[in-house]
């Protein structure tokens, strides 16, 4: 019988960023605790409230027609109704220019006419660059950033991302998302870092770090948000925004670390889970909100609702009986900020709640002295206006460049024939299928509009593969047939003739671009228009190389079998239709891999740390592409690893060395991971866990040795107690083809 080892892990932290002096968080407590001594009940209870904007609007933003504020709604909005935040667009991205007017007009009712004048707190989800600004620079989505294994490009992406949005005058933005995307047919897949909660968690914290660094009152910085707090991403029906099954231990095991690790990080802001966990709406679960996200991992910021969710405790979740009820059991459950978002009734109702004293004003203090730490930690008080002196700072050149190489980090060669890429710029090639000229594949939701899938609105300066491809070897080399739309036959047969005069066959497929609830599938398969077109241009015989844009892994096995080669490009954002040819072409090395196991078959959905019963008589771990997986135009040899000890006690770390060599005739990057496998356990113990990864570089014929230290904690685990243990024994490292054994006592 194994002695349990219990494994203390402190998650606390001050209010304060960290490395903040102190005496600041102590300033800005005491500037807090003083507005709120002068504020009406009225106020406080505005402070709470968050609408859209289209609730001070008199024009939708589109295609055809100009966005205008009204400035009579506007002005109820802040001076009748005190609200303390403002967010989202109506309906379409706006000029940076424009957004300076929108702020401004705003801030000037509140700085100009309201009592206290305390600023309003705009908020935007700007999830892979500025998405609402027209002509930010715009990254990869989240799951490719997974997919590059590299932290210091999160990072610099989360830098480049807080400076355009606070170019914009957008001091909060809605992201990172920390859920776990362990449910690859949920539409928001793409907005995951991946399966894996150390991934998750390393991505996520580096991206925090750039977005909002040390000081948020910086002109380059923003409030980070950390949702969807928690379990949303585990739908088990796959549709958004539908029930999670899962037991404590579970929720502990994968789907808090992430959380805990974004906390850890600095995040200031926490927005909801929209759905339920085990048949609580998370929106009014007391003890998620507040005794675990307060009490265990000692988040101090600001609790904001998903769109309209403290409502659809009474109209959809049926767990309230009244609105009136839904508020109270949202707000004592946690929720310091309701986004109501169309109308001004959750004010109305906390109002009454809190007179009849069934809402304390204890709790209505706590919520807004929160609201206002974080306002006061943004600068806003000092200045709460955009500044032109910023405009310049959007979408600058070194901004595309590293946008385009991040583009090229993240997409991931998974086939690769007899070598038969790169294609040599000499080929004559047909380039084909309905992803092969839009922009809109590439990016898929929450850009320009919220679905993503306007193309008309895309920036005509920004090139899709197909113009990618004409460009890099001449537009006489190149011919095209769309073949299919995503659902429907076009010019399939005119695609299959011209195949006969070409060299290669570039085929584009995927999905088109999608956000949250219209993103939901009832079926993993690729559309059969696609199958088919597909399956006609592999008849012809010459060699085909498919490439995925896709936010979540649709099964393709029929065609991956008979492709000579496959690339999974998911979402490269602006800059990947010239990432995506420059893999094909040589121009570029690939060196992303998989952040999620792609599957090989509808229902067979497996994840790499899959437990022993998985892989058991007749089960077994058989995707399509593990994860992990992603193939380079270079070739690394591994060798010597090494450990620091044999055998550690609880407390100790543990040094991993080992040497990666570039044996081939170009330089590449190489992500090196390392996994950990612990034999037996009092709990079963996953197959194997990444611990860590680091993305190096290596010119032919280098040699570097890459160093990992794994600390005690990540020797732990949920025990069957639902508290993190650690127990002694045998443990296994791996990294690549090498395996090194240590004891822990």
């Amino acid at each position: 019988m194994k002695s349990v080892l219990i494994l203390l892990i402190i998650a606390g932290m001050t209010f304060a960023i960290p490395n903040k002096p102190a005496d600041k968080s102590v300033e800005i407590e005491k500037k807090v605790k003083k507005l709120l001594a002068e504020m009406t009940l009225e106020e406080k209870i505005g402070q709470m409230t968050q609408v859209t904007m289209q609730t001070i609007s008199k024009t939708q933003g589109t295609k055809l027609q100009s966005h205008e504020l009204d400035e009579v709604k506007l002005e109820e909005a802040i001076l009748k109704y005190h609200v303390g935040s403002l967010l989202n667009v109506y309906d379409v991205a706006h000029t940076a220019e424009y957004w300076h007017e929108i702020i401004t007009k705003i801030q000037d009712v509140a700085a100009k006419k309201s009592r206290l004048k305390i600023p309003v707190l705009y908020g935007i989800d700007a999830i892979h660059g500025a998405t609402y600004t027209v002509g930010a620079t715009l990254f990869p989505q989240a799951i490719n950033m997974g997919a590059s294994f590299n932290k210091e490009l999160a990072k610099r992406s989360g830098e480049i991302t807080s400076i355009e949005t606070r170019a914009s005058g957008i001091p909060w933005n809605f992201y990172p998302v920390m859920d776990l995307g362990r449910q690859p047919l949920w539409p928001r897949l793409w907005e995951t870092f991946g399966e894996d909660v150390h991934l998750a968690s390393m991505i996520g914290s580096e991206y925090i770090k750039g977005a909002q660094g040390d000081n948020i009152s910086s002109d380059s910085k923003v409030l980070t948000c950390l949702k969807h707090y928690v379990g949303y991403s585990f739908p088990f029906n796959g549709k958004d925004r539908t029930p999670a099954y899962m037991s404590e231990r579970t929720l502990r095991e994968y789907f808090l670390p992430p959380f805990e690790a974004g906390v850890k990080a600095g995040a200031l802001s926490v927005m909801v889970n929209s759905a339920e966990v085990d048949g609580i709406p998370t929106h009014s679960d007391y003890r998620l909100l507040t005794e675990i996200l307060r009490g265990e991992l000692k988040f101090k910021g600001v609790v904001v609702s998903d769109w309209e969710d403290i409502k659809r405790l009474h109209t959809r979740d049926r767990v309230a009986d009244t609105p009136k009820e839904a508020v109270r059991m949202a707000v004592m459950a946690g929720v310091d900020m309701s986004m109501v978002p169309y109308d001004f009734s959750f004010y109305e109702l906390l109002l009454e709640l809190a007179k009849e004293k069934a809402v304390p004003m204890k709790r209505i203090d706590e919520a807004v002295s929160r609201i206002l730490m974080v306002k006061f930690e943004l600068g806003l008080f000092e200045n709460a206006y955009p500044k032109k002196e910023l405009l310049s700072k959007i979408a600058t050149e070194e901004h595309t460049k590293v946008n385009l190489e991040a583009a090229r980090e993240t997409i991931t060669l998974v086939k690769n024939d007899n070598n038969i890429l790169p294609l040599s710029k000499k080929s004559k090639v047909l380039v084909t299928g309905p992803t092969a000229n839009m922009l809109s594949v590439m990016n898929g939701g929450w850009t320009i509009t919220w679905q993503g899938d306007e193309e008309s609105l895309y920036p005509k300066d920004k090139k899709t593969v197909l113009k990618a491809i004409e460009e890099k070897i001449g537009k006489e080399n190149v011919t095209y047939f769309e073949g299919t739309s995503f659902n429907a036959d076009i010019n399939t047969k005119d695609a299959v003739a011209a195949a006969e005069n070409v060299d290669a066959i570039i085929l584009c497929l995927g999905e088109k671009a999608y956000c949250e609830t219209p993103g939901n599938i009832n079926d993993f398969n690729l559309d059969h228009a696609q199958i088919s077109l597909a399956a006609q241009l592999i008849k012809t015989g010459k060699p085909v190389i498919t490439i995925m844009f896709e936010g979540r892994p649709r099964v393709i096995n029929s065609i991956a079998e008979k492709s000579k080669a496959v690339v999974i490009a998911f979402l490269p954002g602006m800059e990947g239709g010239i990432a995506t040819a420059d893999i094909l072409f040589g121009d570029a090395n690939p060196s992303g891999k998989l952040p999620v196991t792609y599957p090989k078959a509808q229902n067979d959905i497996v994840h790499y740390d899959y437990k022993p019963l998985e892989f058991f008589d007749a089960n077994a771990y058989a995707p399509q592409w593990s994860f992990g997986h992603g193939l380079s135009y270079t070739t690394f040899e591994y060798s010597d690893l090494k450990l620091s000890k044999n055998v550690i006690g609880k407390n100790e770390e543990l040094t991993v060395t080992v040497k990666v060599k570039n044996t081939g005739k170009r330089e590449g990057k190489e992500a090196v991971l390392l996994y950990l496998t612990d034999l037996y356990g009092s709990v079963s113990r996953p197959n194997k866990q990444l611990q860590g990864f680091e993305k190096i570089n290596l010119n032919s014929g280098e040699t570097k040795e890459v160093t990992f230290t794994l600390k005690p904690e990540q020797l732990s685990f949920i025990g069957r107690d639902n508290k993190r243990i650690t127990e002694q024994g045998d443990f296994i490292i791996s990294v690549e083809n090498l395996k090194a054994e240590f004891k822990l006592k």
